[in-house]
């Protein structure tokens, strides 16, 4: 199986004011003259993490990292206020444009697909390809998977350690109990919360226990941030229309697109990606037997950088 590509530092770092409170952390990496990627990270709220660079050969691509509202190295860190998919959207082209990018592949799994496929579906000009891992479609049925009746059924006793800190609250809508929690005034119900909120989702991500994701999810900022946008996403409902993804993905019929799933994915299971490629005939699902949702399994690894690999070459061919 192929590994990631080495480590690499950036080349230019750019920080962007797109409102009166939001500031938004970029930056740029492999190949300057190459094809242009932009990596959308998943949560939300967690922020490009340590191997986001790694998936894309850096003599072929130029590689832009951003971190979304709220996220990551973006401030102010957890804030929640003017904080939505639309804004997510337009922070996109306001990066672009910064940067001078006519178009670009956009790269995104779990909820960065999400935001890869409305994006696309907004601004489809603006868009040379898409690479989905794990696709999440946000419906409600969605998010009552993860966070309500369904990966629990999996994976008991960690959803026993999930639900401990909202038994007082209202066990029937757990999203909503989280969101409460966050908003305590007493700084140990708000971590016991984020951390719990946190370690659920990455126990659900891996198909083999992962202790560096565990302790990278854990950690006490990224567990606050990715519990107080994560919360705020999913009790809005991901700021989406009932079955808007789908209903517009009529939209995408230009743009080809590989959606990379794992076989046993028990956060986004098989059935969306698989009801996203009937509506969107331009598109390739690449199964990963031996995976669940992470990236950073290693037969998830080698789909992707395949997948990287062979947009590139498809658009480089498309382009002579």
């Amino acid at each position: 199986m192929q590994p990631l590509f080495p480590e690499i530092k950036p080349y230019a770092r750019h920080r962007l004011q797109v409102d009166a409170l939001h500031n938004l952390y970029a930056d740029e990496s492999g190949n300057a003259a190459g094809l242009p990627v932009v990596f959308l990270h998943g949560g939300p709220g967690s922020g490009c993490e340590f191997d986001s660079r790694r998936f894309f050969d850096p003599a072929v691509y130029r590689i832009i990292l951003v971190d979304q509202r709220g996220s990551g190295r973006s401030t102010p860190q957890g804030e929640t206020e003017h904080n939505s998919l639309h804004n997510l959207i337009k922070d996109l082209e306001q990066i672009r444009e910064l940067l001078a990018v006519p178009a670009w592949v956009v790269f995104g799994g779990g909820w960065g697909s999400t935001l890869a496929l409305a994006y696309a579906e907004h601004h489809p000009a603006k868009v040379l390809g898409l690479i989905l891992r794990g696709v999440f479609l946000g419906r409600q049925a969605d998010i009552d998977w993860i966070y309500k009746d369904g990966a629990n059924a999996f994976f008991p006793e960690h959803w026993a350690d999930f639900m401990a800190p909202i038994l007082s609250g209202e066990p029937t809508a757990p999203c909503e109990s989280y969101r409460q929690l966050m908003a305590s005034d007493n700084d140990l119900v708000r971590m016991t919360a984020a951390k719990a909120w946190s370690v659920w989702e990455a126990h659900c991500s891996n198909l083999h226990p992962n202790a560096r994701l565990l302790n990278h999810y854990a950690a006490p900022q990224r567990a606050l941030t990715r519990c107080r946008i994560g919360t705020h996403y999913m009790v809005n409902g991901c700021f989406l229309e009932p079955n808007q993804i789908l209903a517009q993905a009529s939209q995408l019929k230009d743009i080809p697109g590989i959606i990379v799933q794992g076989r046993f994915d028990v956060l986004t299971p098989m059935g969306a990606a698989y009801a996203l490629q009937e509506h969107w005939s331009n598109s390739e699902i690449m199964v990963v037997r031996e995976a669940g949702h992470s990236a950073t399994e290693p037969a998830m690894i080698d789909a992707l950088l395949r997948a990287t690999k062979t947009v590139a070459q498809r658009l480089r061919k498309d382009s002579l």
